[in-house]
C-alpha cells in the first residue's frame, strides 16, 4: 500500500493542482454534478414524504374498515337507468328511513367476516364552562370506535357497559377541548355544559396531527376538538333524526319544491366497520351493499368505500411517481458526468505540452490514467458533497414555504453520492485513457 501511495501520489497532487489552477472551470464542471445529486435527494425526499402521509392516513382511518355514510341523491335500483324525473317519481312510491342503529346492527349480528362496528351521529354545538364557550363537535359512539380508528386514551378510561347502556350523561374529550377548559386541571370527573346538558369527563384523547391531504370522505377528520359520548345518550339527551316532530313535518312541507333544501332525516351520519381479514373487505362491501338495499326498499340512499384501497391505490400512484421523479433526477446527472467527460476532453487537448513533458521525463501510461481520473474524481465528489448539502437545504424550503412533507432518507444521500462517484469515474475514463495515449514526441512539437 506505502508503494502504491508512493507510486501514484504525486499523480494525485498533480491532478489536484490542476483542479486548483483552474478553479472556474472546475466549478463550471461539477455543477451538473451538485444540481443532479440535490435533484435526486430533493424529489426522493418528496416522494418520501408523500409515501409517509398515505401511510399515517391509513393508520388514521384503521386497518381493514369500511365506511358505510348516507348519500342525498337517492337511486331506485331497479330502474337506475331510468331518467331523473322517472326516478323521482318512483323515489316518493318507496320509503326508506336511512342509516339507524338497527342496519348497524343487523350487520353485526349477520355477517360473520366483520370484527368491530361503530355507529357516529356528529352535530355542531357549543361547550361552556366557567364563562367560557368554544364550538364543538359532538360526536355519539360507542368504545369500538377508538379501535377502529387506532385513537388512545391519555388520561381516563372508555365508556363503561353500564354507561352505555342507561345512557349517562358522560363524555371524552379531545385534545383541544382539555386545554380551552381544564388547562391547568386533571378534567377527569368533572362536568362540562354541551347544549343544555351537563356531561361528565371520563377520559382524555390524544393529540392527534391532521394533514390537511386528509379527506373526510376517508372518514378522517381531526379529534382535538371533538366531545365524544355514547351513541344512545345522544339520541335519548340531544336529538334523534328518525323521530319526526311537527315542526320539521312544517319545515319540510314550506320547502318542498326546493330540491337543495332537503333534510336529513338519517339517525346516523356513519357506520364504521372493520373486517377481520384483509382478503375479505371487498365480499363484505359487496354484502353490506345487498344488506341494506334490501333493508332500505330497494334505494341507494347509502354510500359504501373502502378507504384502505383507496389509499393504497393512492400509494401504488405515488410509487410510480416517485420512481419517474428519481429517473429524471438521474438523468441529470448523467447529463453531469457528460459534462465532466466533454470538458475533461477539451482539457486534454489544451495540455497535450503538459502530458509530452511529462512522459518525457518518464512518465507511464498508467500515470497519465490516474493524473486525469484523479481530477474527474475529485470533481464529482467534491461535486456530490456539495449537492448532498444543497439538496437537504432545498427539501427543507420546500417543506417550508410550500407546505409539503418531505422525508429525507439516508438511502437517496448514498444513492447518489454513490452515482456521483461511478459518474466521475467512468465519465472521467475516457479523457484519461485518451490523453495516456497520447505520443510523446508529437505531443512536444505542440
Amino acid at each position: 500500500m506505502k508503494a502504491i501511495v508512493q507510486r501514484y501520489g504525486h499523480d494525485v497532487a498533480s491532478g489536484v493542482e490542476a483542479i486548483f489552477t483552474n478553479k472556474v472551470k472546475s466549478l463550471l464542471t461539477a455543477l451538473g454534478i451538485i444540481f443532479g445529486v440535490a435533484a435526486v435527494i430533493s424529489m426522493l425526499a418528496i416522494g418520501n414524504g408523500a409515501q409517509q402521509e398515505i401511510l399515517d392516513q391509513i393508520k388514521m382511518v384503521g386497518v381493514n374498515n369500511i365506511i358505510i355514510s348516507p348519500i342525498n341523491n337517492v337511486v331506485d335500483s331497479e330502474n337506475s337507468d331510468n331518467n331523473s324525473e322517472e326516478q323521482a317519481q318512483i323515489s316518493t312510491k318507496k320509503f326508506s328511513k336511512g342509516l339507524t342503529l338497527l342496519d348497524a346492527h343487523a350487520i353485526q349480528e349477520i355477517l360473520p367476516t366483520v370484527n368491530k362496528i361503530s355507529p357516529i351521529i356528529s352535530f355542531n354545538y357549543s361547550a361552556i364552562l366557567n364563562g367560557k364557550s368554544k364550538p364543538v363537535v359532538l360526536e355519539g359512539i360507542n368504545n369500538s370506535y377508538f379501535d377502529l380508528f387506532n385513537i388512545s386514551i391519555t388520561n381516563g378510561s372508555v365508556f363503561t357497559k353500564k354507561q352505555m347502556e342507561n345512557e349517562f350523561p358522560v363524555c371524552i374529550i379531545g385534545d383541544n377541548i382539555k386545554t380551552v377548559f381544564f388547562n391547568q386541571e386533571d378534567p377527569i370527573g368533572k362536568n362540562i355544559k354541551c347544549g343544555q346538558v351537563w356531561l361528565k369527563v371520563v377520559g382524555v384523547i390524544e393529540r392527534r396531527d391532521f394533514t390537511a391531504s386528509a379527506s373526510d370522505e376517508l372518514g378522517i377528520s381531526s379529534t382535538d376538538n371533538k366531545i365524544f359520548i355514547p351513541v344512545g345518550t345522544l339520541i335519548m339527551r340531544f336529538k334523534n333524526r328518525s323521530l319526526v316532530r311537527a315542526d320539521e313535518v312544517e319545515r319540510m312541507m314550506a320547502s318542498r319544491d326546493n330540491k337543495n333544501k332537503k333534510g336529513n332525516i338519517n339517525q346516523l351520519d356513519k357506520i364504521i366497520v372493520q373486517v377481520t381479514e384483509t382478503e375479505d373487505l371487498s365480499a363484505t362491501a359487496d354484502i353490506i351493499k345487498r344488506m341494506l338495499l334490501r333493508r332500505h326498499n330497494g334505494l341507494f340512499d347509502f354510500e359504501v368505500t373502502i378507504p384502505e384501497l383507496l389509499l393504497k391505490q393512492q400509494q401504488r400512484t405515488k410509487g410510480i411517481f416517485n420512481i419517474v421523479l428519481g429517473v429524471i433526477a438521474g438523468i441529470s446527472l448523467i447529463v453531469g458526468g457528460i459534462g465532466i467527460m466533454n470538458i475533461m476532453l477539451a482539457s486534454v487537448m489544451e495540455r497535450i505540452r503538459e502530458i509530452g513533458v511529462r512522459q518525457a521525463i518518464g512518465a507511464s501510461r498508467k500515470d497519465i490514467i490516474v493524473q486525469f481520473l484523479s481530477e474527474s474524481t475529485i470533481i464529482s465528489v467534491s461535486g456530490g458533497i456539495i449537492g448532498i448539502v444543497l439538496g437537504v437545504v432545498l427539501s427543507k424550503i420546500i417543506s417550508s414555504f410550500f407546505d409539503i412533507k418531505t422525508i429525507i432518507s439516508a438511502f437517496s444521500i448514498v444513492i447518489s453520492f454513490g452515482v456521483s462517484v461511478i459518474v466521475g469515474v467512468v465519465f472521467g475514463y475516457v479523457p484519461a485513457k485518451r490523453a495516456a495515449e497520447q505520443d510523446p514526441v508529437n505531443s512536444l512539437r505542440q
